[in-house]
């Protein structure tokens, strides 16, 4: 009987599963607690030195907090105490539109530069100055700028996602096969009508591939962006509960940063498959 090779590899997936869970929890349940020890010292070092707790949360610790957390991830108790779907709302939110904003700019300006070879080298020096600039050094200047910490983040995702979209959609648009553009100009297609039945069909998987980057780029920059600008967010909620010395929490938001993170990845390969053809 043969199995599937997808099937192998998700059993290979779970027995690995299995194992960094057990690992994990031999390595973090407690020891023999200590027996001779002064008061005022077990007090200062609490479970950790009296019961020989681990400091470090196990697996079960994590999952019975992470099921109080899918119970109610919508609740507000104020500035500090939100749920963990409102924070991770909050973080989609912002790179959403950080995102389609920078859509919106990157792939028409990424088709003039594709199309045209004086706006290529025109803007390749500015593109080349601009493009190794870290996102989180634009932040200062957009708080004193915009002076709103949100918009500020929505601008630095905006930031971070432009430049891989620009550079694949102008990659996809001139290296569209020049037999194809030249059929369409002998069959006297206009420019525009060119651009969108000839080169966007065949420059949009390496387009895609582009948004697809600039995605798990901005996932990854909100985090940092909230930890500056506060407030609200998943960012936010992982500085947040370091400060509280809640490593618990901070395990189960790096936890959702990486599924949400995949989640997204996912929708655009998904998008990326439907639009490549074999040649």
């Amino acid at each position: 009987m043969t199995f599937s090779l997808r099937f192998r590899a998700a059993v290979v997936s779970i027995v690995l599963l299995a194992a960094f869970l057990g690992i994990w929890h031999l390595a973090t349940r407690p020891t023999a607690a200590a027996t001779n020890m002064s008061p005022e010292y077990a007090k200062l070092m609490g479970l950790t030195a009296t019961q020989g707790k681990s400091a470090m949360p196990g697996p079960l610790d994590v999952g019975a907090k992470l099921w109080e957390h899918l119970r109610q991830p919508f609740y507000d108790n104020g500035p500090n105490d939100k749920g963990l779907g409102i924070q991770l709302g909050y973080s989609i939110a912002r790179v959403g539109l950080g995102y389609l904003l920078a859509v919106v700019v990157a792939i028409p300006l990424g088709f003039l530069i594709g199309m045209s070879p004086l706006m290529s080298k025109a803007l390749d020096p500015f593109i080349q100055v601009l493009k190794p600039i870290s996102p989180l050094a634009w932040m200062p200047l957009a708080l004193y700028t915009i002076k709103d910490s949100s918009i500020s983040a929505i601008f630095v995702i905006f930031i971070c996602s432009v430049w891989p979209m620009l550079l694949n959609t102008a990659f996809g648009v001139a290296s569209v096969r020049k037999e194809w553009i030249n059929v369409a100009r002998t069959l006297e297609v206009g420019t525009v009508r060119r651009a969108f039945t000839v080169i966007l069909p065949a420059a949009a998987p390496t387009i895609l591939t582009g948004m697809r980057i600039s995605i798990g780029i901005a996932w990854l920059v909100i985090v940092a962006a909230e930890m500056l600008v506060g407030g609200t967010g998943i960012g936010y909620f992982v500085w947040n509960e370091w400060n509280n010395l809640s490593i618990t929490n901070v395990i189960i938001a790096i936890l959702m940063i990486g599924i949400v993170g995949m989640l997204l990845d996912q929708i655009l390969a998904r998008f990326t498959r439907m639009v490549t053809f074999p040649e």
